[in-house]
């Protein structure tokens, strides 16, 4: 701005208006009732799967089916008997608590409680860190 000249003022009164109506309000009942009295045509479409849920509705009968016909049974590996009998006697010879192991390892105790009651899903980051605090070997022969 500088070298311009002076600053006038803009005395150019400023008009605020409303938008026109988008389709949609077009589109509202009261619209299309204001139409109706004045005389106006009035174009209805039914469309085919008005207010249904087509994603949901459209292949639930083929899922359904081949759940159905789903005969495998499918679950997690548990932690092995030997390798919690193992866990067990090696926390107990070194006097620790499931606790105090936990806090070794920086596992929550109810991660030591899990794989002492066979209860876990087996980790092996977690069985390497249980091994080394207890200086056990617990699973096979590596």
């Amino acid at each position: 701005m500088a070298g311009t000249g002076p600053i006038a003022q803009d005395w150019e009164p400023v008009v605020l208006r409303k938008k026109a109506p988008t389709a949609a309000a077009k589109k509202d009942e009261k619209a299309v009732n204001a139409a109706r009295r004045s005389g106006a045509d009035i174009e209805t479409v039914k469309k085919s799967n008005a207010g249904t849920n087509k994603a949901a509705s459209s292949s639930t009968s083929l899922n359904t089916r081949k759940l159905d016909e789903e005969t495998e049974n499918l679950s997690h590996g548990r932690v092995p008997s030997e390798l919690r009998k193992n866990l067990m006697q090696a926390r107990l010879d070194k006097k620790l608590t499931q606790a105090q192991v936990a806090q070794q390892i920086n596992e929550k105790p109810q991660v030591i409680q899990e794989y002492e009651s066979g209860k876990a899903i087996p980790n092996q980051q977690i069985i390497t860190k249980l091994e080394r605090v207890l200086g056990v070997k617990l699973r096979g022969k590596k």
